[in-house]
């Protein structure tokens, strides 16, 4: 007679993945207008090596508004296959319509990703009583974790911490992925803490202070450039070591030019000087960087012994 399994539920933190440290936005190489398939499997390959411990695919730095549902699938599959699932992989669902948001992350669950992040719908300008409502039938559509993603910047409307507080209610929305770059956004938030609610920063020039507040991680973009350095002054963040500060210091610049011209225009051209992929092309509208650009980016990342 077979034994009864009991049926798991989702936990604040799944059981083999906590969604905290460095995560990395991948970028979405391309190659003559097609996705650079091998140049993606060499990133993802050296960032594994370097302790990075977990990617977001189809997110904002993977150009997600100009990837087909075929190419994500894709992108995917083959990330899901070169982590081995040692790592959470986090697929971006959101758009500003609920029923496709629901649809994509339906999609996700089924692909097995192991979170959905998803964005502030953006230019509808829901107010607060409809973001709730959003984000709350995605959740019941799904069994899979769901991160909430408030980029302002790329939004223009802005989760409240009020909002958050009691979308942190539901089961299986375990985190946000926040983008302000305010250090305690949500930190101090008492009912935040009593939900085990897992806090990641999306400003990689803020996120050491983030952590030093206490926050989880954060979920990058520099971290395609210093994955490994990152990884060692995350760790001395996350065990509240103030030399983290000044560690990170060392790299304000590199951050600034990372945010030269829009991401993921300037870490493409970074990742291409540093020989991680073979062209910095972008789908339209988003072209490379201008030669001006380029030369103070090239200069950095010799300066830093990158290249």
């Amino acid at each position: 007679m077979k034994k009864k399994t009991k049926k798991t539920s989702i936990a604040r933190k799944t059981e083999s993945f906590n969604f905290d440290g460095v995560i990395t936005a991948l970028v979405t190489p391309f190659k003559k207008g097609r996705v650079d398939f091998s140049s993606l499997k060499k990133i993802v390959r050296s960032q594994m090596d370097c302790g990075i411990q977990g990617f977001v695919v189809n997110g904002t730095t993977s150009e997600s508004p100009t990837l087909t549902t075929q190419e994500v699938e894709q992108i995917f599959r083959l990330v899901k296959k070169e982590t081995y699932e040692a790592v959470p992989i986090i697929l971006g669902t959101g758009t500003n319509s609920t029923q496709t948001t629901i649809q994509n992350t339906k999609l996700a669950e089924r692909l097995g990703a192991h979170a959905a992040l998803i964005v502030a719908p953006y230019y509808n300008k829901p107010p607060q009583r409809g973001l709730f409502l959003h984000y709350s039938s995605v959740a019941k559509s799904v069994r899979l974790p769901i991160i909430l993603y408030n980029v302002p910047s790329r939004t223009v409307i802005s989760l409240s911490s009020e909002t958050v507080s009691k979308l942190s209610k539901i089961k299986n929305i375990v985190g946000i992925k926040e983008t302000s770059g305010k250090t305690d956004f949500f930190i101090e938030e008492e009912s935040i803490k009593q939900n085990k609610f897992i806090l990641l920063s999306g400003e990689d020039s803020t996120c050491i202070d983030f952590m030093l507040a206490g926050g989880a991680g954060v979920i990058s973009v520099i971290s395609h450039i210093i994955p490994k350095e990152l990884r060692v002054i995350s760790d001395m963040a996350l065990r509240k070591i103030q030399q983290a500060r000044q560690e990170y210091a060392k790299y304000t610049h590199l951050n600034q030019l990372l945010g030269i011209e829009i991401n993921p225009i300037p870490v493409k051209s970074m990742l291409h000087l540093i020989g991680m992929i073979e062209s910095p092309e972008l789908r339209l509208p988003l072209v490379t960087v201008t030669k001006e650009n380029k030369k103070m980016i090239k200069d950095e990342l010799t300066l830093l012994g990158l290249i």
